[in-house]
């Protein structure tokens, strides 16, 4: 051995088949490297793993400083070079926010779309999802009106409400596997079209039956702007972006949810509840259209992409680049890791690059199969993911979200205008809505910024390091917002103060709803985004008929025979219970993704989860 130079030579040529590869998570150390250091016990009050830091969700969010390189040089002409280094990944401009997740060289990839052309097809989506999100609470202001028209209780047209949720939920879990194998563009343009004929139904519907079997196919027709939307966002923005857009797709859902009754109860004043319908299919088409125009497939291969640059397929075009090898490690980035980078005999050329840089846009109807799994694998998949703890408490956060403002909803017909209380018009109780949205604007324009910025935070503390649960802080407010809001109501109507505390306390609880939607969201797939657009199945299945469905059965009547004191008191207890299992979430969250990435767990093991 002279200077360590034979011996250095020798492990270059040698094949690369020969060369071990390291394993993700082993303990044990490559030659080249030392033994990596014990992984702390916290991250910011998140507790690691015992074994390693390397969890899936878990991302190097912001630049931190390392320490210059002190290798040796090549010493000697004859040497052969080093093997060429992984390059950077891609940051924002100012480079300070590493880039996640890592665009490809594609102008087709979604992330590298012009910002007015994502923009145009998230507001072309949340129009649409503001007509879906109004759809359970349309008819608010008109029960007492269906209920003289079909001579039926009051508290029987609550079903109107209850059923469609049980359609969206069900829906929910059609669509997501349709849209994951084939696209959701094609799902979201055939969810127009079966919206528009369910609701000319519901128009026409002749009893007060036909008008439930309408709502329930309704309710199937429009899922997708509840179970699709997010994971679009996520397939378009990055994850620093992602926050906000999904706050202005939560604005845009819970406008509809606040403003489509006050609007539906000015025309049910003024020409009767039917015209409500006819006025939502000549909405609805002109979604339609806009869809059309703007919303493009956003599905985007990103299996092989890695550190900012293509791997074995780029995108949806399939293009392979020869010859490369990777150790395909997400963390490899943090100190004392190293980073094994094997380069097959003959280089790779930059052809598929500029091929890609080449390639034409998509066009309006393009789109590809995502995943060779059986279509009823996918559906199944969503009902497995109440085992994965991190979904299963954003279901419940989400649930107790927007669920709560339905079941306000079903029961303002009792509070607003029975003769026991206030008494007021369809009109008047339309009005009242708009407290609410005032509150849903303000929490999903803040709440989302708030989110970004303390997470931005919470990561520079945290040697620059993301960890989804750094989300559920904002919890501290949906819970102060929510609990009291839901208290205050209920108490407020209930004892007789003027019309205008309970519907100040409305729009409380509005805002802690947007709050708590968005934050559920962005944890469940900053958590697993891998099962994006199945979580959000789950979330909506959840929210639908775990819990608006369930409600929707009694809530009415509940308030009529106890009184909105009582009813809300206890709905204020019900979500107090919900939101302390943020505590364990936090602390063990990690822990728990930890637990459900490895082979260990048997839903990961399974055929359902393996394909595709």
């Amino acid at each position: 051995m002279d200077n360590g130079q034979p011996e250095m030579t020798s492990t270059r040529t040698r094949s690369i088949w020969s060369i071990p590869w390291p394993r993700i998570g082993s303990k044990t150390s490559t030659p080249s490297s030392p033994p990596p250091p014990p992984a702390p016990k916290w991250s910011f009050g998140v507790i690691n793993p015992k074994t390693t830091t390397e969890v899936p969700g878990t991302i190097l969010l912001l630049h931190r400083q390392t320490e210059p390189s002190t290798a040796p040089s090549p010493t000697s002409e004859l040497e052969p070079p080093p093997p060429p280094t992984r390059p950077p990944p891609k940051t924002t401009p100012d480079g300070t926010i590493i880039l996640s997740p890592q665009p490809s060289h594609s102008p087709n990839d979604p992330l590298n779309w012009p910002r007015w052309r994502r923009d145009a097809a998230l507001l072309s989506l949340g129009l649409y999802c503001s007509v879906g999100g109004g759809m359970p609470p349309l008819l608010a202001a008109g029960f007492t009106d269906i209920s003289t028209s079909y001579s039926v209780p009051l508290h029987r047209v609550a079903l109107t409400t209850g059923l469609l949720m049980l359609g969206l939920g069900i829906g929910a879990v059609l669509a997501g596997p349709t849209a994951i194998l084939y696209g959701k563009r094609p799902v979201y343009l055939g969810s127009v079209i079966a919206f528009l004929a369910a609701t000319v139904w519901c128009a026409l519907s002749p009893d007060f039956a036909s008008l439930l079997v309408a709502r329930v196919v309704q309710g199937l027709a429009i899922s997708p702007v509840e179970a699709l939307p997010s994971a679009t966002i996520a397939e378009m923005f990055f994850l620093h972006e992602r926050s906000f857009r999904i706050g202005v797709y939560t604005l845009m859902l819970l406008g509809g949810k606040n403003l489509v009754p006050l609007v539906s109860a000015a025309v049910i004043e003024r020409w009767g509840w039917r015209w409500v319908f006819w006025i939502v299919v000549m909405v609805g088409g002109f979604c339609g259209v806009m869809l059309f125009l703007f919303m493009h497939e956003t599905f985007w291969d990103r299996r092989e992409v890695r550190d900012g640059r293509d791997g074995g397929r780029v995108g949806n075009e399939g293009t392979e680049k020869p010859g490369t090898v990777e150790n395909e490690n997400e963390n490899e980035s943090q100190p004392g890791s190293s980073t094994l980078t094997l380069m097959a005999p003959e280089p790779t050329t930059n052809a598929s690059s500029d091929t890609e840089k080449a390639s034409p846009p998509l066009d309006y109807t393009s789109h590809r199969l995502a995943s060779p799994s059986h279509w009823h694998h996918v559906a199944v998949r969503p009902l497995l993911l109440f085992l994965y703890p991190s979904i299963l408490y954003s279901a419940f956060l989400y649930a107790c979200s927007l669920g709560w403002l339905i079941v306000i909803s079903e029961s303002v017909a009792v509070i607003y205008r029975s003769r026991g209380s206030y008494h007021l018009s369809a009109l008047s109780t339309g009005l009242v809505y708009i407290s609410p949205f005032v509150g849903g604007v303000l929490g999903s324009a803040f709440g989302g910024r708030i989110s970004d910025l303390v997470v931005r935070v919470m990561a520079r503390q945290n040697r620059g390091v993301y960890e989804p649960e750094f989300r559920l802080v904002m919890v501290v407010p949906v819970a102060v917002c929510t609990v009291g809001g839901l208290i205050g109501f209920g108490w407020s109507a209930g004892v007789g103060d003027v019309w205008i505390v309970p519907t100040v306390w409305f729009g409380v609880v509005s805002f802690g709803c947007a709050l708590g939607s968005t934050t559920a969201i962005t944890f469940c797939v900053d958590s697993y985004k891998q099962f994006a657009g199945e979580a959000l199945v789950t979330l909506n299945f959840s929210k639908n008929v775990l819990h608006g469905m369930v409600f929707s059965l009694f809530v009415t009547g509940w308030v009529e025979s106890d009184g909105p004191r009582k009813v809300y008191l206890w709905i204020g207890i019900i979500q107090m219970v919900v939101l302390l299992f943020t505590v364990p979430m936090y602390l063990f969250g990690k822990r728990a993704r930890h637990w459900t990435a490895g082979d260990n767990f048997w839903v990961s093991r399974s055929v359902i989860f393996r394909e595709g």
